[in-house]
């Protein structure tokens, strides 16, 4: 099915079970243990033996010698997979460094080895005795020392200018010129990288966790150098990815490797202490934004540079994408910066771009402003647009910036804020109001699905689509059940398993709105096929109570396959309705701080998020992903953040014990409020996502309300009590 013109009424606008906040229909199997995650496949395949990845212990050199035999001889050892002996690998498009290194060394902790061993303990044990020699080599792993020296964009990512930045600037009758910084981040996902490979003759399981199963399969297929239908992945089941198992891992191709070096199937899970350097990161910022106003508060000019570090071939952090389409301005400009590092790959991290962006250029809106004198709610409205800045032609498909924002001060009290700092106390508390837009592109992507209806009436669903926890098994049972009129029961779901049609899988937001089209599409074609089997007009056919009908005449949906499963295959292309509007999601983050006068200890009191992001297809779900998200911002904004050895160039806090995370302790009242937002050009679902929309904003809006409590302007995340400490009150 080709997308290429608004969608009209269709059956989805029923809403009779999408758009209802329905239970996970995975979840019982999630809450008794019988949903199997990729380490748990403990039935699949007998005789499965055990491997333990080596990393690196420099990040950049070569190995000069690596003496294996010691390992090989140590009790329980079936194989040990080095560069050496792995047989000619090539490298997946979509990994920057190798997953396998050897002689050359990328970054520290880049897999140097597999053990595989009748247990566990025992691949551990034997990993300890390969003995490793290596030529260090110089890196380069501190980003503000490259700064200077970076002064033109890489080639995929020009310069973006309207109008005339510098002159408008100058001429500003308000200015602001700041400098902020996000750090590394890690995504830290309760379930670690993990994979079971099983070999037979010359063809490959793998049982994993990946949020894409389609790159997955075509990356380890050019990595092994065998025919990517020689492949079978599958991955129903993920703990959490964020961005961090978008793409092919050492887990899963060193696996593959110690599978086939020792003929038996062997599982691997990377352990905790090393996934922060050996697979991706969310890499650090530098931002350096200026903004021009008059003096009622008008932008006339703004600009967005962003600084940061990738190895060679790796990507810049996109962080200057949204303020190209956040406000108005005449004179414009973005650029990016990427400076060579050898720390290991920077990559997706949930929302890239928006999130680190946002922690900057919505601390500067602030800013900005408090300098000509209006409330930043009123501020941000005033500079709303409803055209895409660069291109005045081209309208939001649907923009609510100012609803949210509206709805959002109303509801959390806005009214009550003291917009001069440091003034409302609760005994030793310091409280403050913060508040930031949040803004996330609405992405789509090609997706198939298939389904199946059979005798009994039970409608089967098949696409590689996976549910990383934000509900994707339940949405894609509701939209079939929609379509073809059967109750929420009469719908299976499988998911997660390359023999299914390729979906648009999990990341950049686009799952739920891309994958749910998938199936509307499939299910389109389901009923033509029913309609013709039982004789009905396909164009005037209802289904409705598992029946369908044209008039006073209907027929049991299950009739149609009375005489064999039906069955029907289709994808969801999407045309050039991109190009005609800019399609975006939009929220405002409000949120109340605590700050200890004498600590500076920072409480979150209340979090409100208001989002436009279309139709919400299960508002359950999507207000679980939200409530997440603002969770995850808390962490940006408080805590998080990957230190950097930089004599040695390591992530030093590289496990849960360093690197801190939100608990429940930390979080409080989270409200969130959707928006009635139908996006006709969005989708057949007219949905959009919201799963990241809902972190972009956090952690300025509590950077914001901590300015407001204490007066103390932080620009450099995390904002920890260290850095509040010099500008508190004096205690009275």
């Amino acid at each position: 099915m080709k997308f290429d013109t608004p969608a009209k009424d269709n059956p989805i606008d029923q809403l009779k079970v999408v758009g209802h906040p329905l239970d996970r229909i995975d979840g019982p199997r999630k809450t008794t243990g019988t949903a199997h995650y990729a380490y748990e496949w403990h039935d699949e395949v007998p005789n499965v033996a055990y491997g333990y990845v080596l990393g690196s212990a420099v990040a950049k050199g070569k190995i000069s010698t690596i003496d294996v035999t010691t390992a090989r001889n140590a009790a329980g050892v079936l194989a040990i997979v080095t560069a050496d002996n792995a047989g000619q690998l090539g490298k997946g498009e979509k990994n920057t460094a190798k997953l396998l290194a050897g002689p050359e060394i990328e970054h520290y902790h880049q897999a140097i080895a597999v053990v595989v061993a009748e247990t566990f303990e025992q691949a551990r044990a034997a990993a300890v005795l390969i003995e490793v020699d290596y030529h260090r080599e110089r890196g380069i792993y501190d980003l503000a020392s490259q700064k200077d020296s970076v002064t033109t964009p890489p080639e995929s990512e020009p310069d973006a200018s309207v109008g005339d930045f510098e002159r408008a600037f100058s001429a500003a009758e308000v200015q602001l010129d700041a400098t902020y910084t996000t750090p590394d981040q890690s995504h830290m996902a309760m379930e670690p990288h993990a994979t079971m490979a099983a070999w037979e003759g010359d063809k490959l399981t793998v049982w994993t966790s990946n949020q894409m199963i389609d790159w997955c399969r075509t990356d380890l297929a050019t990595t092994l150098k065998i025919p990517k239908d020689h492949i079978h992945v599958r991955s129903p089941y993920i703990g959490g990815g964020f961005g961090g198992k978008l793409f092919l891992r050492s887990d899963t191709l060193l696996a593959a490797l110690g599978a086939r070096a020792a003929k038996r199937p062997v599982k691997i899970a990377l352990q905790r202490p090393f996934i922060a350097n050996n697979t991706t990161h969310r890499p650090a910022t530098l931002q350096h934004i200026r903004i021009g106003t008059d003096k009622s508060g008008k932008i006339s000019a703004i600009s967005h540079e962003s600084w940061s570090g990738n190895l060679p071939d790796g990507q810049p952090e996109t962080a200057v994408q949204q303020t190209q389409l956040l406000y108005a301005g005449a004179n414009r400009f973005t650029g990016l910066r990427l400076a060579r590092l050898d720390l290991p790959e920077g990559n997706a991290m949930r929302a890239p771009g928006e999130a680190p962006g946002l922690m900057a250029l919505e601390i500067a809106i602030d800013e900005i402003a408090e300098k000509v004198g209006i409330d930043p709610v009123e501020f941000r409205i005033l500079n709303d647009t409803q055209v895409d800045p660069a291109h005045p032609e081209r309208f939001f498909s649907r923009r609510q910036l100012v609803e949210c924002l509206r709805t959002g001060a109303e509801q959390f009290g806005w009214k009550a804020r003291n917009a001069t700092p440091a003034q409302i106390r609760d005994k030793q508390w310091l409280i403050g109001l913060g508040v930031a837009a949040g803004f996330r592109n609405n992405l789509v992507m090609k997706s198939g699905a298939r389904v199946h209806l059979d005798a009994q009436g039970i409608v089967t669903v098949e696409t590689d689509m996976t549910d990383i926890g934000t509900g994707s098994y339940t949405i894609i049972a509701q939209t079939a059940a929609e379509m073809l009129g059967v109750p929420l029961e009469k719908v299976v779901v499988n998911l997660g398993d390359s023999s299914f049609p390729v979906s648009a899988g999990s990341g950049g937001q686009w799952g739920a709105n891309s994958s749910t089209a998938g199936v509307y599409a499939a299910c389109v074609k389901l009923r033509e096929a029913v309609a013709q089997k039982l004789g009905f007009d396909p164009a005037n056919a209802v289904f409705a109570d598992e029946q369908i009908s044209d008039g006073n005449r209907h027929a049991g949906l299950k009739e149609a396959a009375a005489d064999g499963k039906l069955t029907v295959e289709d994808t969801i292309e999407f045309g050039a309705l991109e190009k005609q509007y800019q399609q975006s999601t939009f929220a405002a983050h409000f949120v109340e701080v605590a700050v200890d006068m004498a600590s500076g200890e920072t409480r979150i009191r209340r979090m409100l998020a208001v989002c436009a992001a279309g139709r919400i297809l299960n508002p359950k779900t999507a207000r679980s992903q939200v409530i997440g998200a603002m969770t995850m911002g808390v962490g940006a904004a408080l805590m998080e953040e990957l230190s950097i050895d930089t004599r040695l160039g390591y992530f030093v806090n590289h496990d849960l014990a360093g690197y801190e995370v939100p608990v429940h302790a930390d979080i409080p009242l989270q409200e969130v409020i959707f928006l009635d937002d139908t996006d006709p050009v969005s989708s057949p679902m007219k949905a959009k996502g919201v799963g990241e929309l809902g972190l972009c904003g956090v952690s300025a809006a509590i950077a914001n309300a901590i300015y407001n409590a204490t007066g103390v302007r932080v620009r450099d995340y995390p904002v920890k009590l260290d850095k509040l400490l010099h500008g508190l009150p004096e205690l009275i």
